[in-house]
């Protein structure tokens, strides 16, 4: 949470934090009060009714934002031969096979997505207690364990985005930056709400959509009117 000094005070003195804002208008609310001196992240959090715990309630996957994140990311790519030339002609950051496992082994992790061709799971799940907890691990159901190099590489430089559950049934992302129309904003929102609404799990039982908040890195998260989701 923000440190709350004169800037956060200040905004909080302007905001209501027990209403809840219909999603355009918490939209525009952030965006007013993301005063920081860099390019604020806008961050949407939703807390489920799921308890992760169970196979059956798990919600994970992935999301392509219609505007992107602006937030530059940094792919790394397990593969051989053709598809490592591929992968490097699609922008991926970081190639290898052998040599890439030594420097991950090393500490030497230097990108914030990673993908794999099949043929190099072997080598790559004896990196899982490294790459797991980070949230790095390579994963067919996300996409990022796949033959299709360029596409996964593109999708992940063009503004996809992993969501998964954690312990308290909450997902969250960040949506775009503070410095992007409201309306662009609206739709990425839009697209991570949907995304999660189809993610649904079988074993959901009640409300789903519990709770939503929309925040800025470094402002006060505002409750967001679940019932605006649809009409948004």
């Amino acid at each position: 949470m923000a440190k709350q000094g004169k800037r956060l005070k200040a905004i909080y003195a302007g905001l209501d934090i027990d209403k809840s804002y219909a999603l355009v208008d918490a939209i525009a609310q952030v965006k007013a009060n993301a005063k920081a001196k860099f390019d604020e992240t806008v961050e949407i959090s939703m807390n489920l009714g799921i308890d992760p715990r169970h196979a059956d309630q798990m919600v994970r996957g992935v999301v392509g934002l219609p505007n992107g994140t602006g937030k530059t990311v940094r792919i790394g790519v397990f593969a051989r031969g053709a598809k490592a030339e591929e992968a490097l002609a699609a922008g991926a950051d970081v190639v290898g096979s052998d040599d890439l496992a030594a420097a991950v082994q090393e500490g030497k992790i230097d990108f914030d997505r990673c993908i794999a061709t099949p043929d190099m799971m072997g080598l790559v799940g004896r990196l899982g207690k490294i790459l797991g907890p980070r949230g790095l691990m390579p994963n067919p159901r996300l996409g990022t364990v796949t033959m299709d190099v360029k596409g996964a590489v593109t999708a992940a430089k063009a503004g996809q985005v992993e969501f998964r559950a954690e312990k308290a049934g909450i997902v969250h992302a960040g949506i775009g930056k503070a410095s992007f129309d409201a309306e662009k904003l609206l739709e990425n929102a839009k697209a991570f709400i949907d995304a999660i609404q189809r993610a649904k799990p079988t074993g959901a039982k009640g409300t789903y959509v519990k709770k939503v908040a929309l925040g800025s890195s470094m402002g006060p998260g505002l409750k967001v009117d679940t019932g605006s989701l649809s009409g948004s």
